[in-house]
């Protein structure tokens, strides 16, 4: 990971409050899991000079690793800001994938333009478990996408979600991570050492810590 853009996005995020610790009300993610902390990267589009930096990340990211793609997507809804306004600045059209296919019309699952023999790249705002993510990639490669990779503002780095990107071929690159995002918190005062402690012993055990 670039310690560099790593530490710039990990800011922006802290900055704007899109980083919350709820140590006294623990709220539980999809997958089951009970946490301490939240990320809402939802904020970030009415933060344009954060949300820029974000996107300009995803660019830099994309020429260090010469990510090769003709489409880029995002998933419903969270990643569609930032799929969309990449596609913008990279002058690439961008797609994105519904969670699940509308009662009526076309009942599409990828919606916006044809993918088909296209490589396309995944866009994502967090990454748990990889369970969303990677119904995007069924639904890509169901319509005849090429997919090798999705990159997402941040990844919790879970074991799971590891293995299950191993699993389905696809790379995940991701801008920052947990630990960057709990040292900008603590050092702009928002997490004291105490509450890391107690944050640090959820991220090594998440799915038993809240029992």
């Amino acid at each position: 990971m670039n310690d560099v853009i790593a530490r710039k996005v990990a800011e922006s995020l802290v900055d704007i409050r899109a980083v919350g610790f709820v140590l006294d009300k623990p709220i539980t993610f999809k997958s089951g899991i009970i946490s301490p902390m939240y990320i809402d990267n939802r904020k970030l589009p009415s933060y344009p000079n954060e949300w820029r930096i974000v996107l300009d990340s995803f660019i830099q990211k994309m020429k260090e690793q010469n990510t090769d793609f003709e489409v880029i997507a995002g998933i419903e809804t969270a990643g569609i800001p930032h799929s969309a306004g990449l596609g913008v600045l990279l002058n690439k059209p961008s797609v994105f994938i519904r969670k699940e296919a509308k009662d009526h019309g076309t009942k599409k699952m990828v919606e916006g333009g044809e993918v088909a023999g296209k490589t396309v790249l995944l866009i994502e705002d967090l990454v748990t478990t990889g369970g969303s993510s990677l119904h995007g990639v069924k639904e890509l490669k169901s319509a005849q996408a090429v997919v090798k990779d999705c990159f997402v503002i941040v990844s919790y780095g879970f074991p799971v979600s590891k293995k299950a990107f191993a699993d389905a071929s696809v790379k995940l690159t991701a801008l920052t991570d947990i630990d960057t995002l709990m040292e900008v918190a603590q050092s702009r005062g928002l997490l004291n050492n105490k509450d890391k402690k107690v944050i640090t012993a959820w991220y090594n055990d998440p799915w038993n810590w809240g029992k």
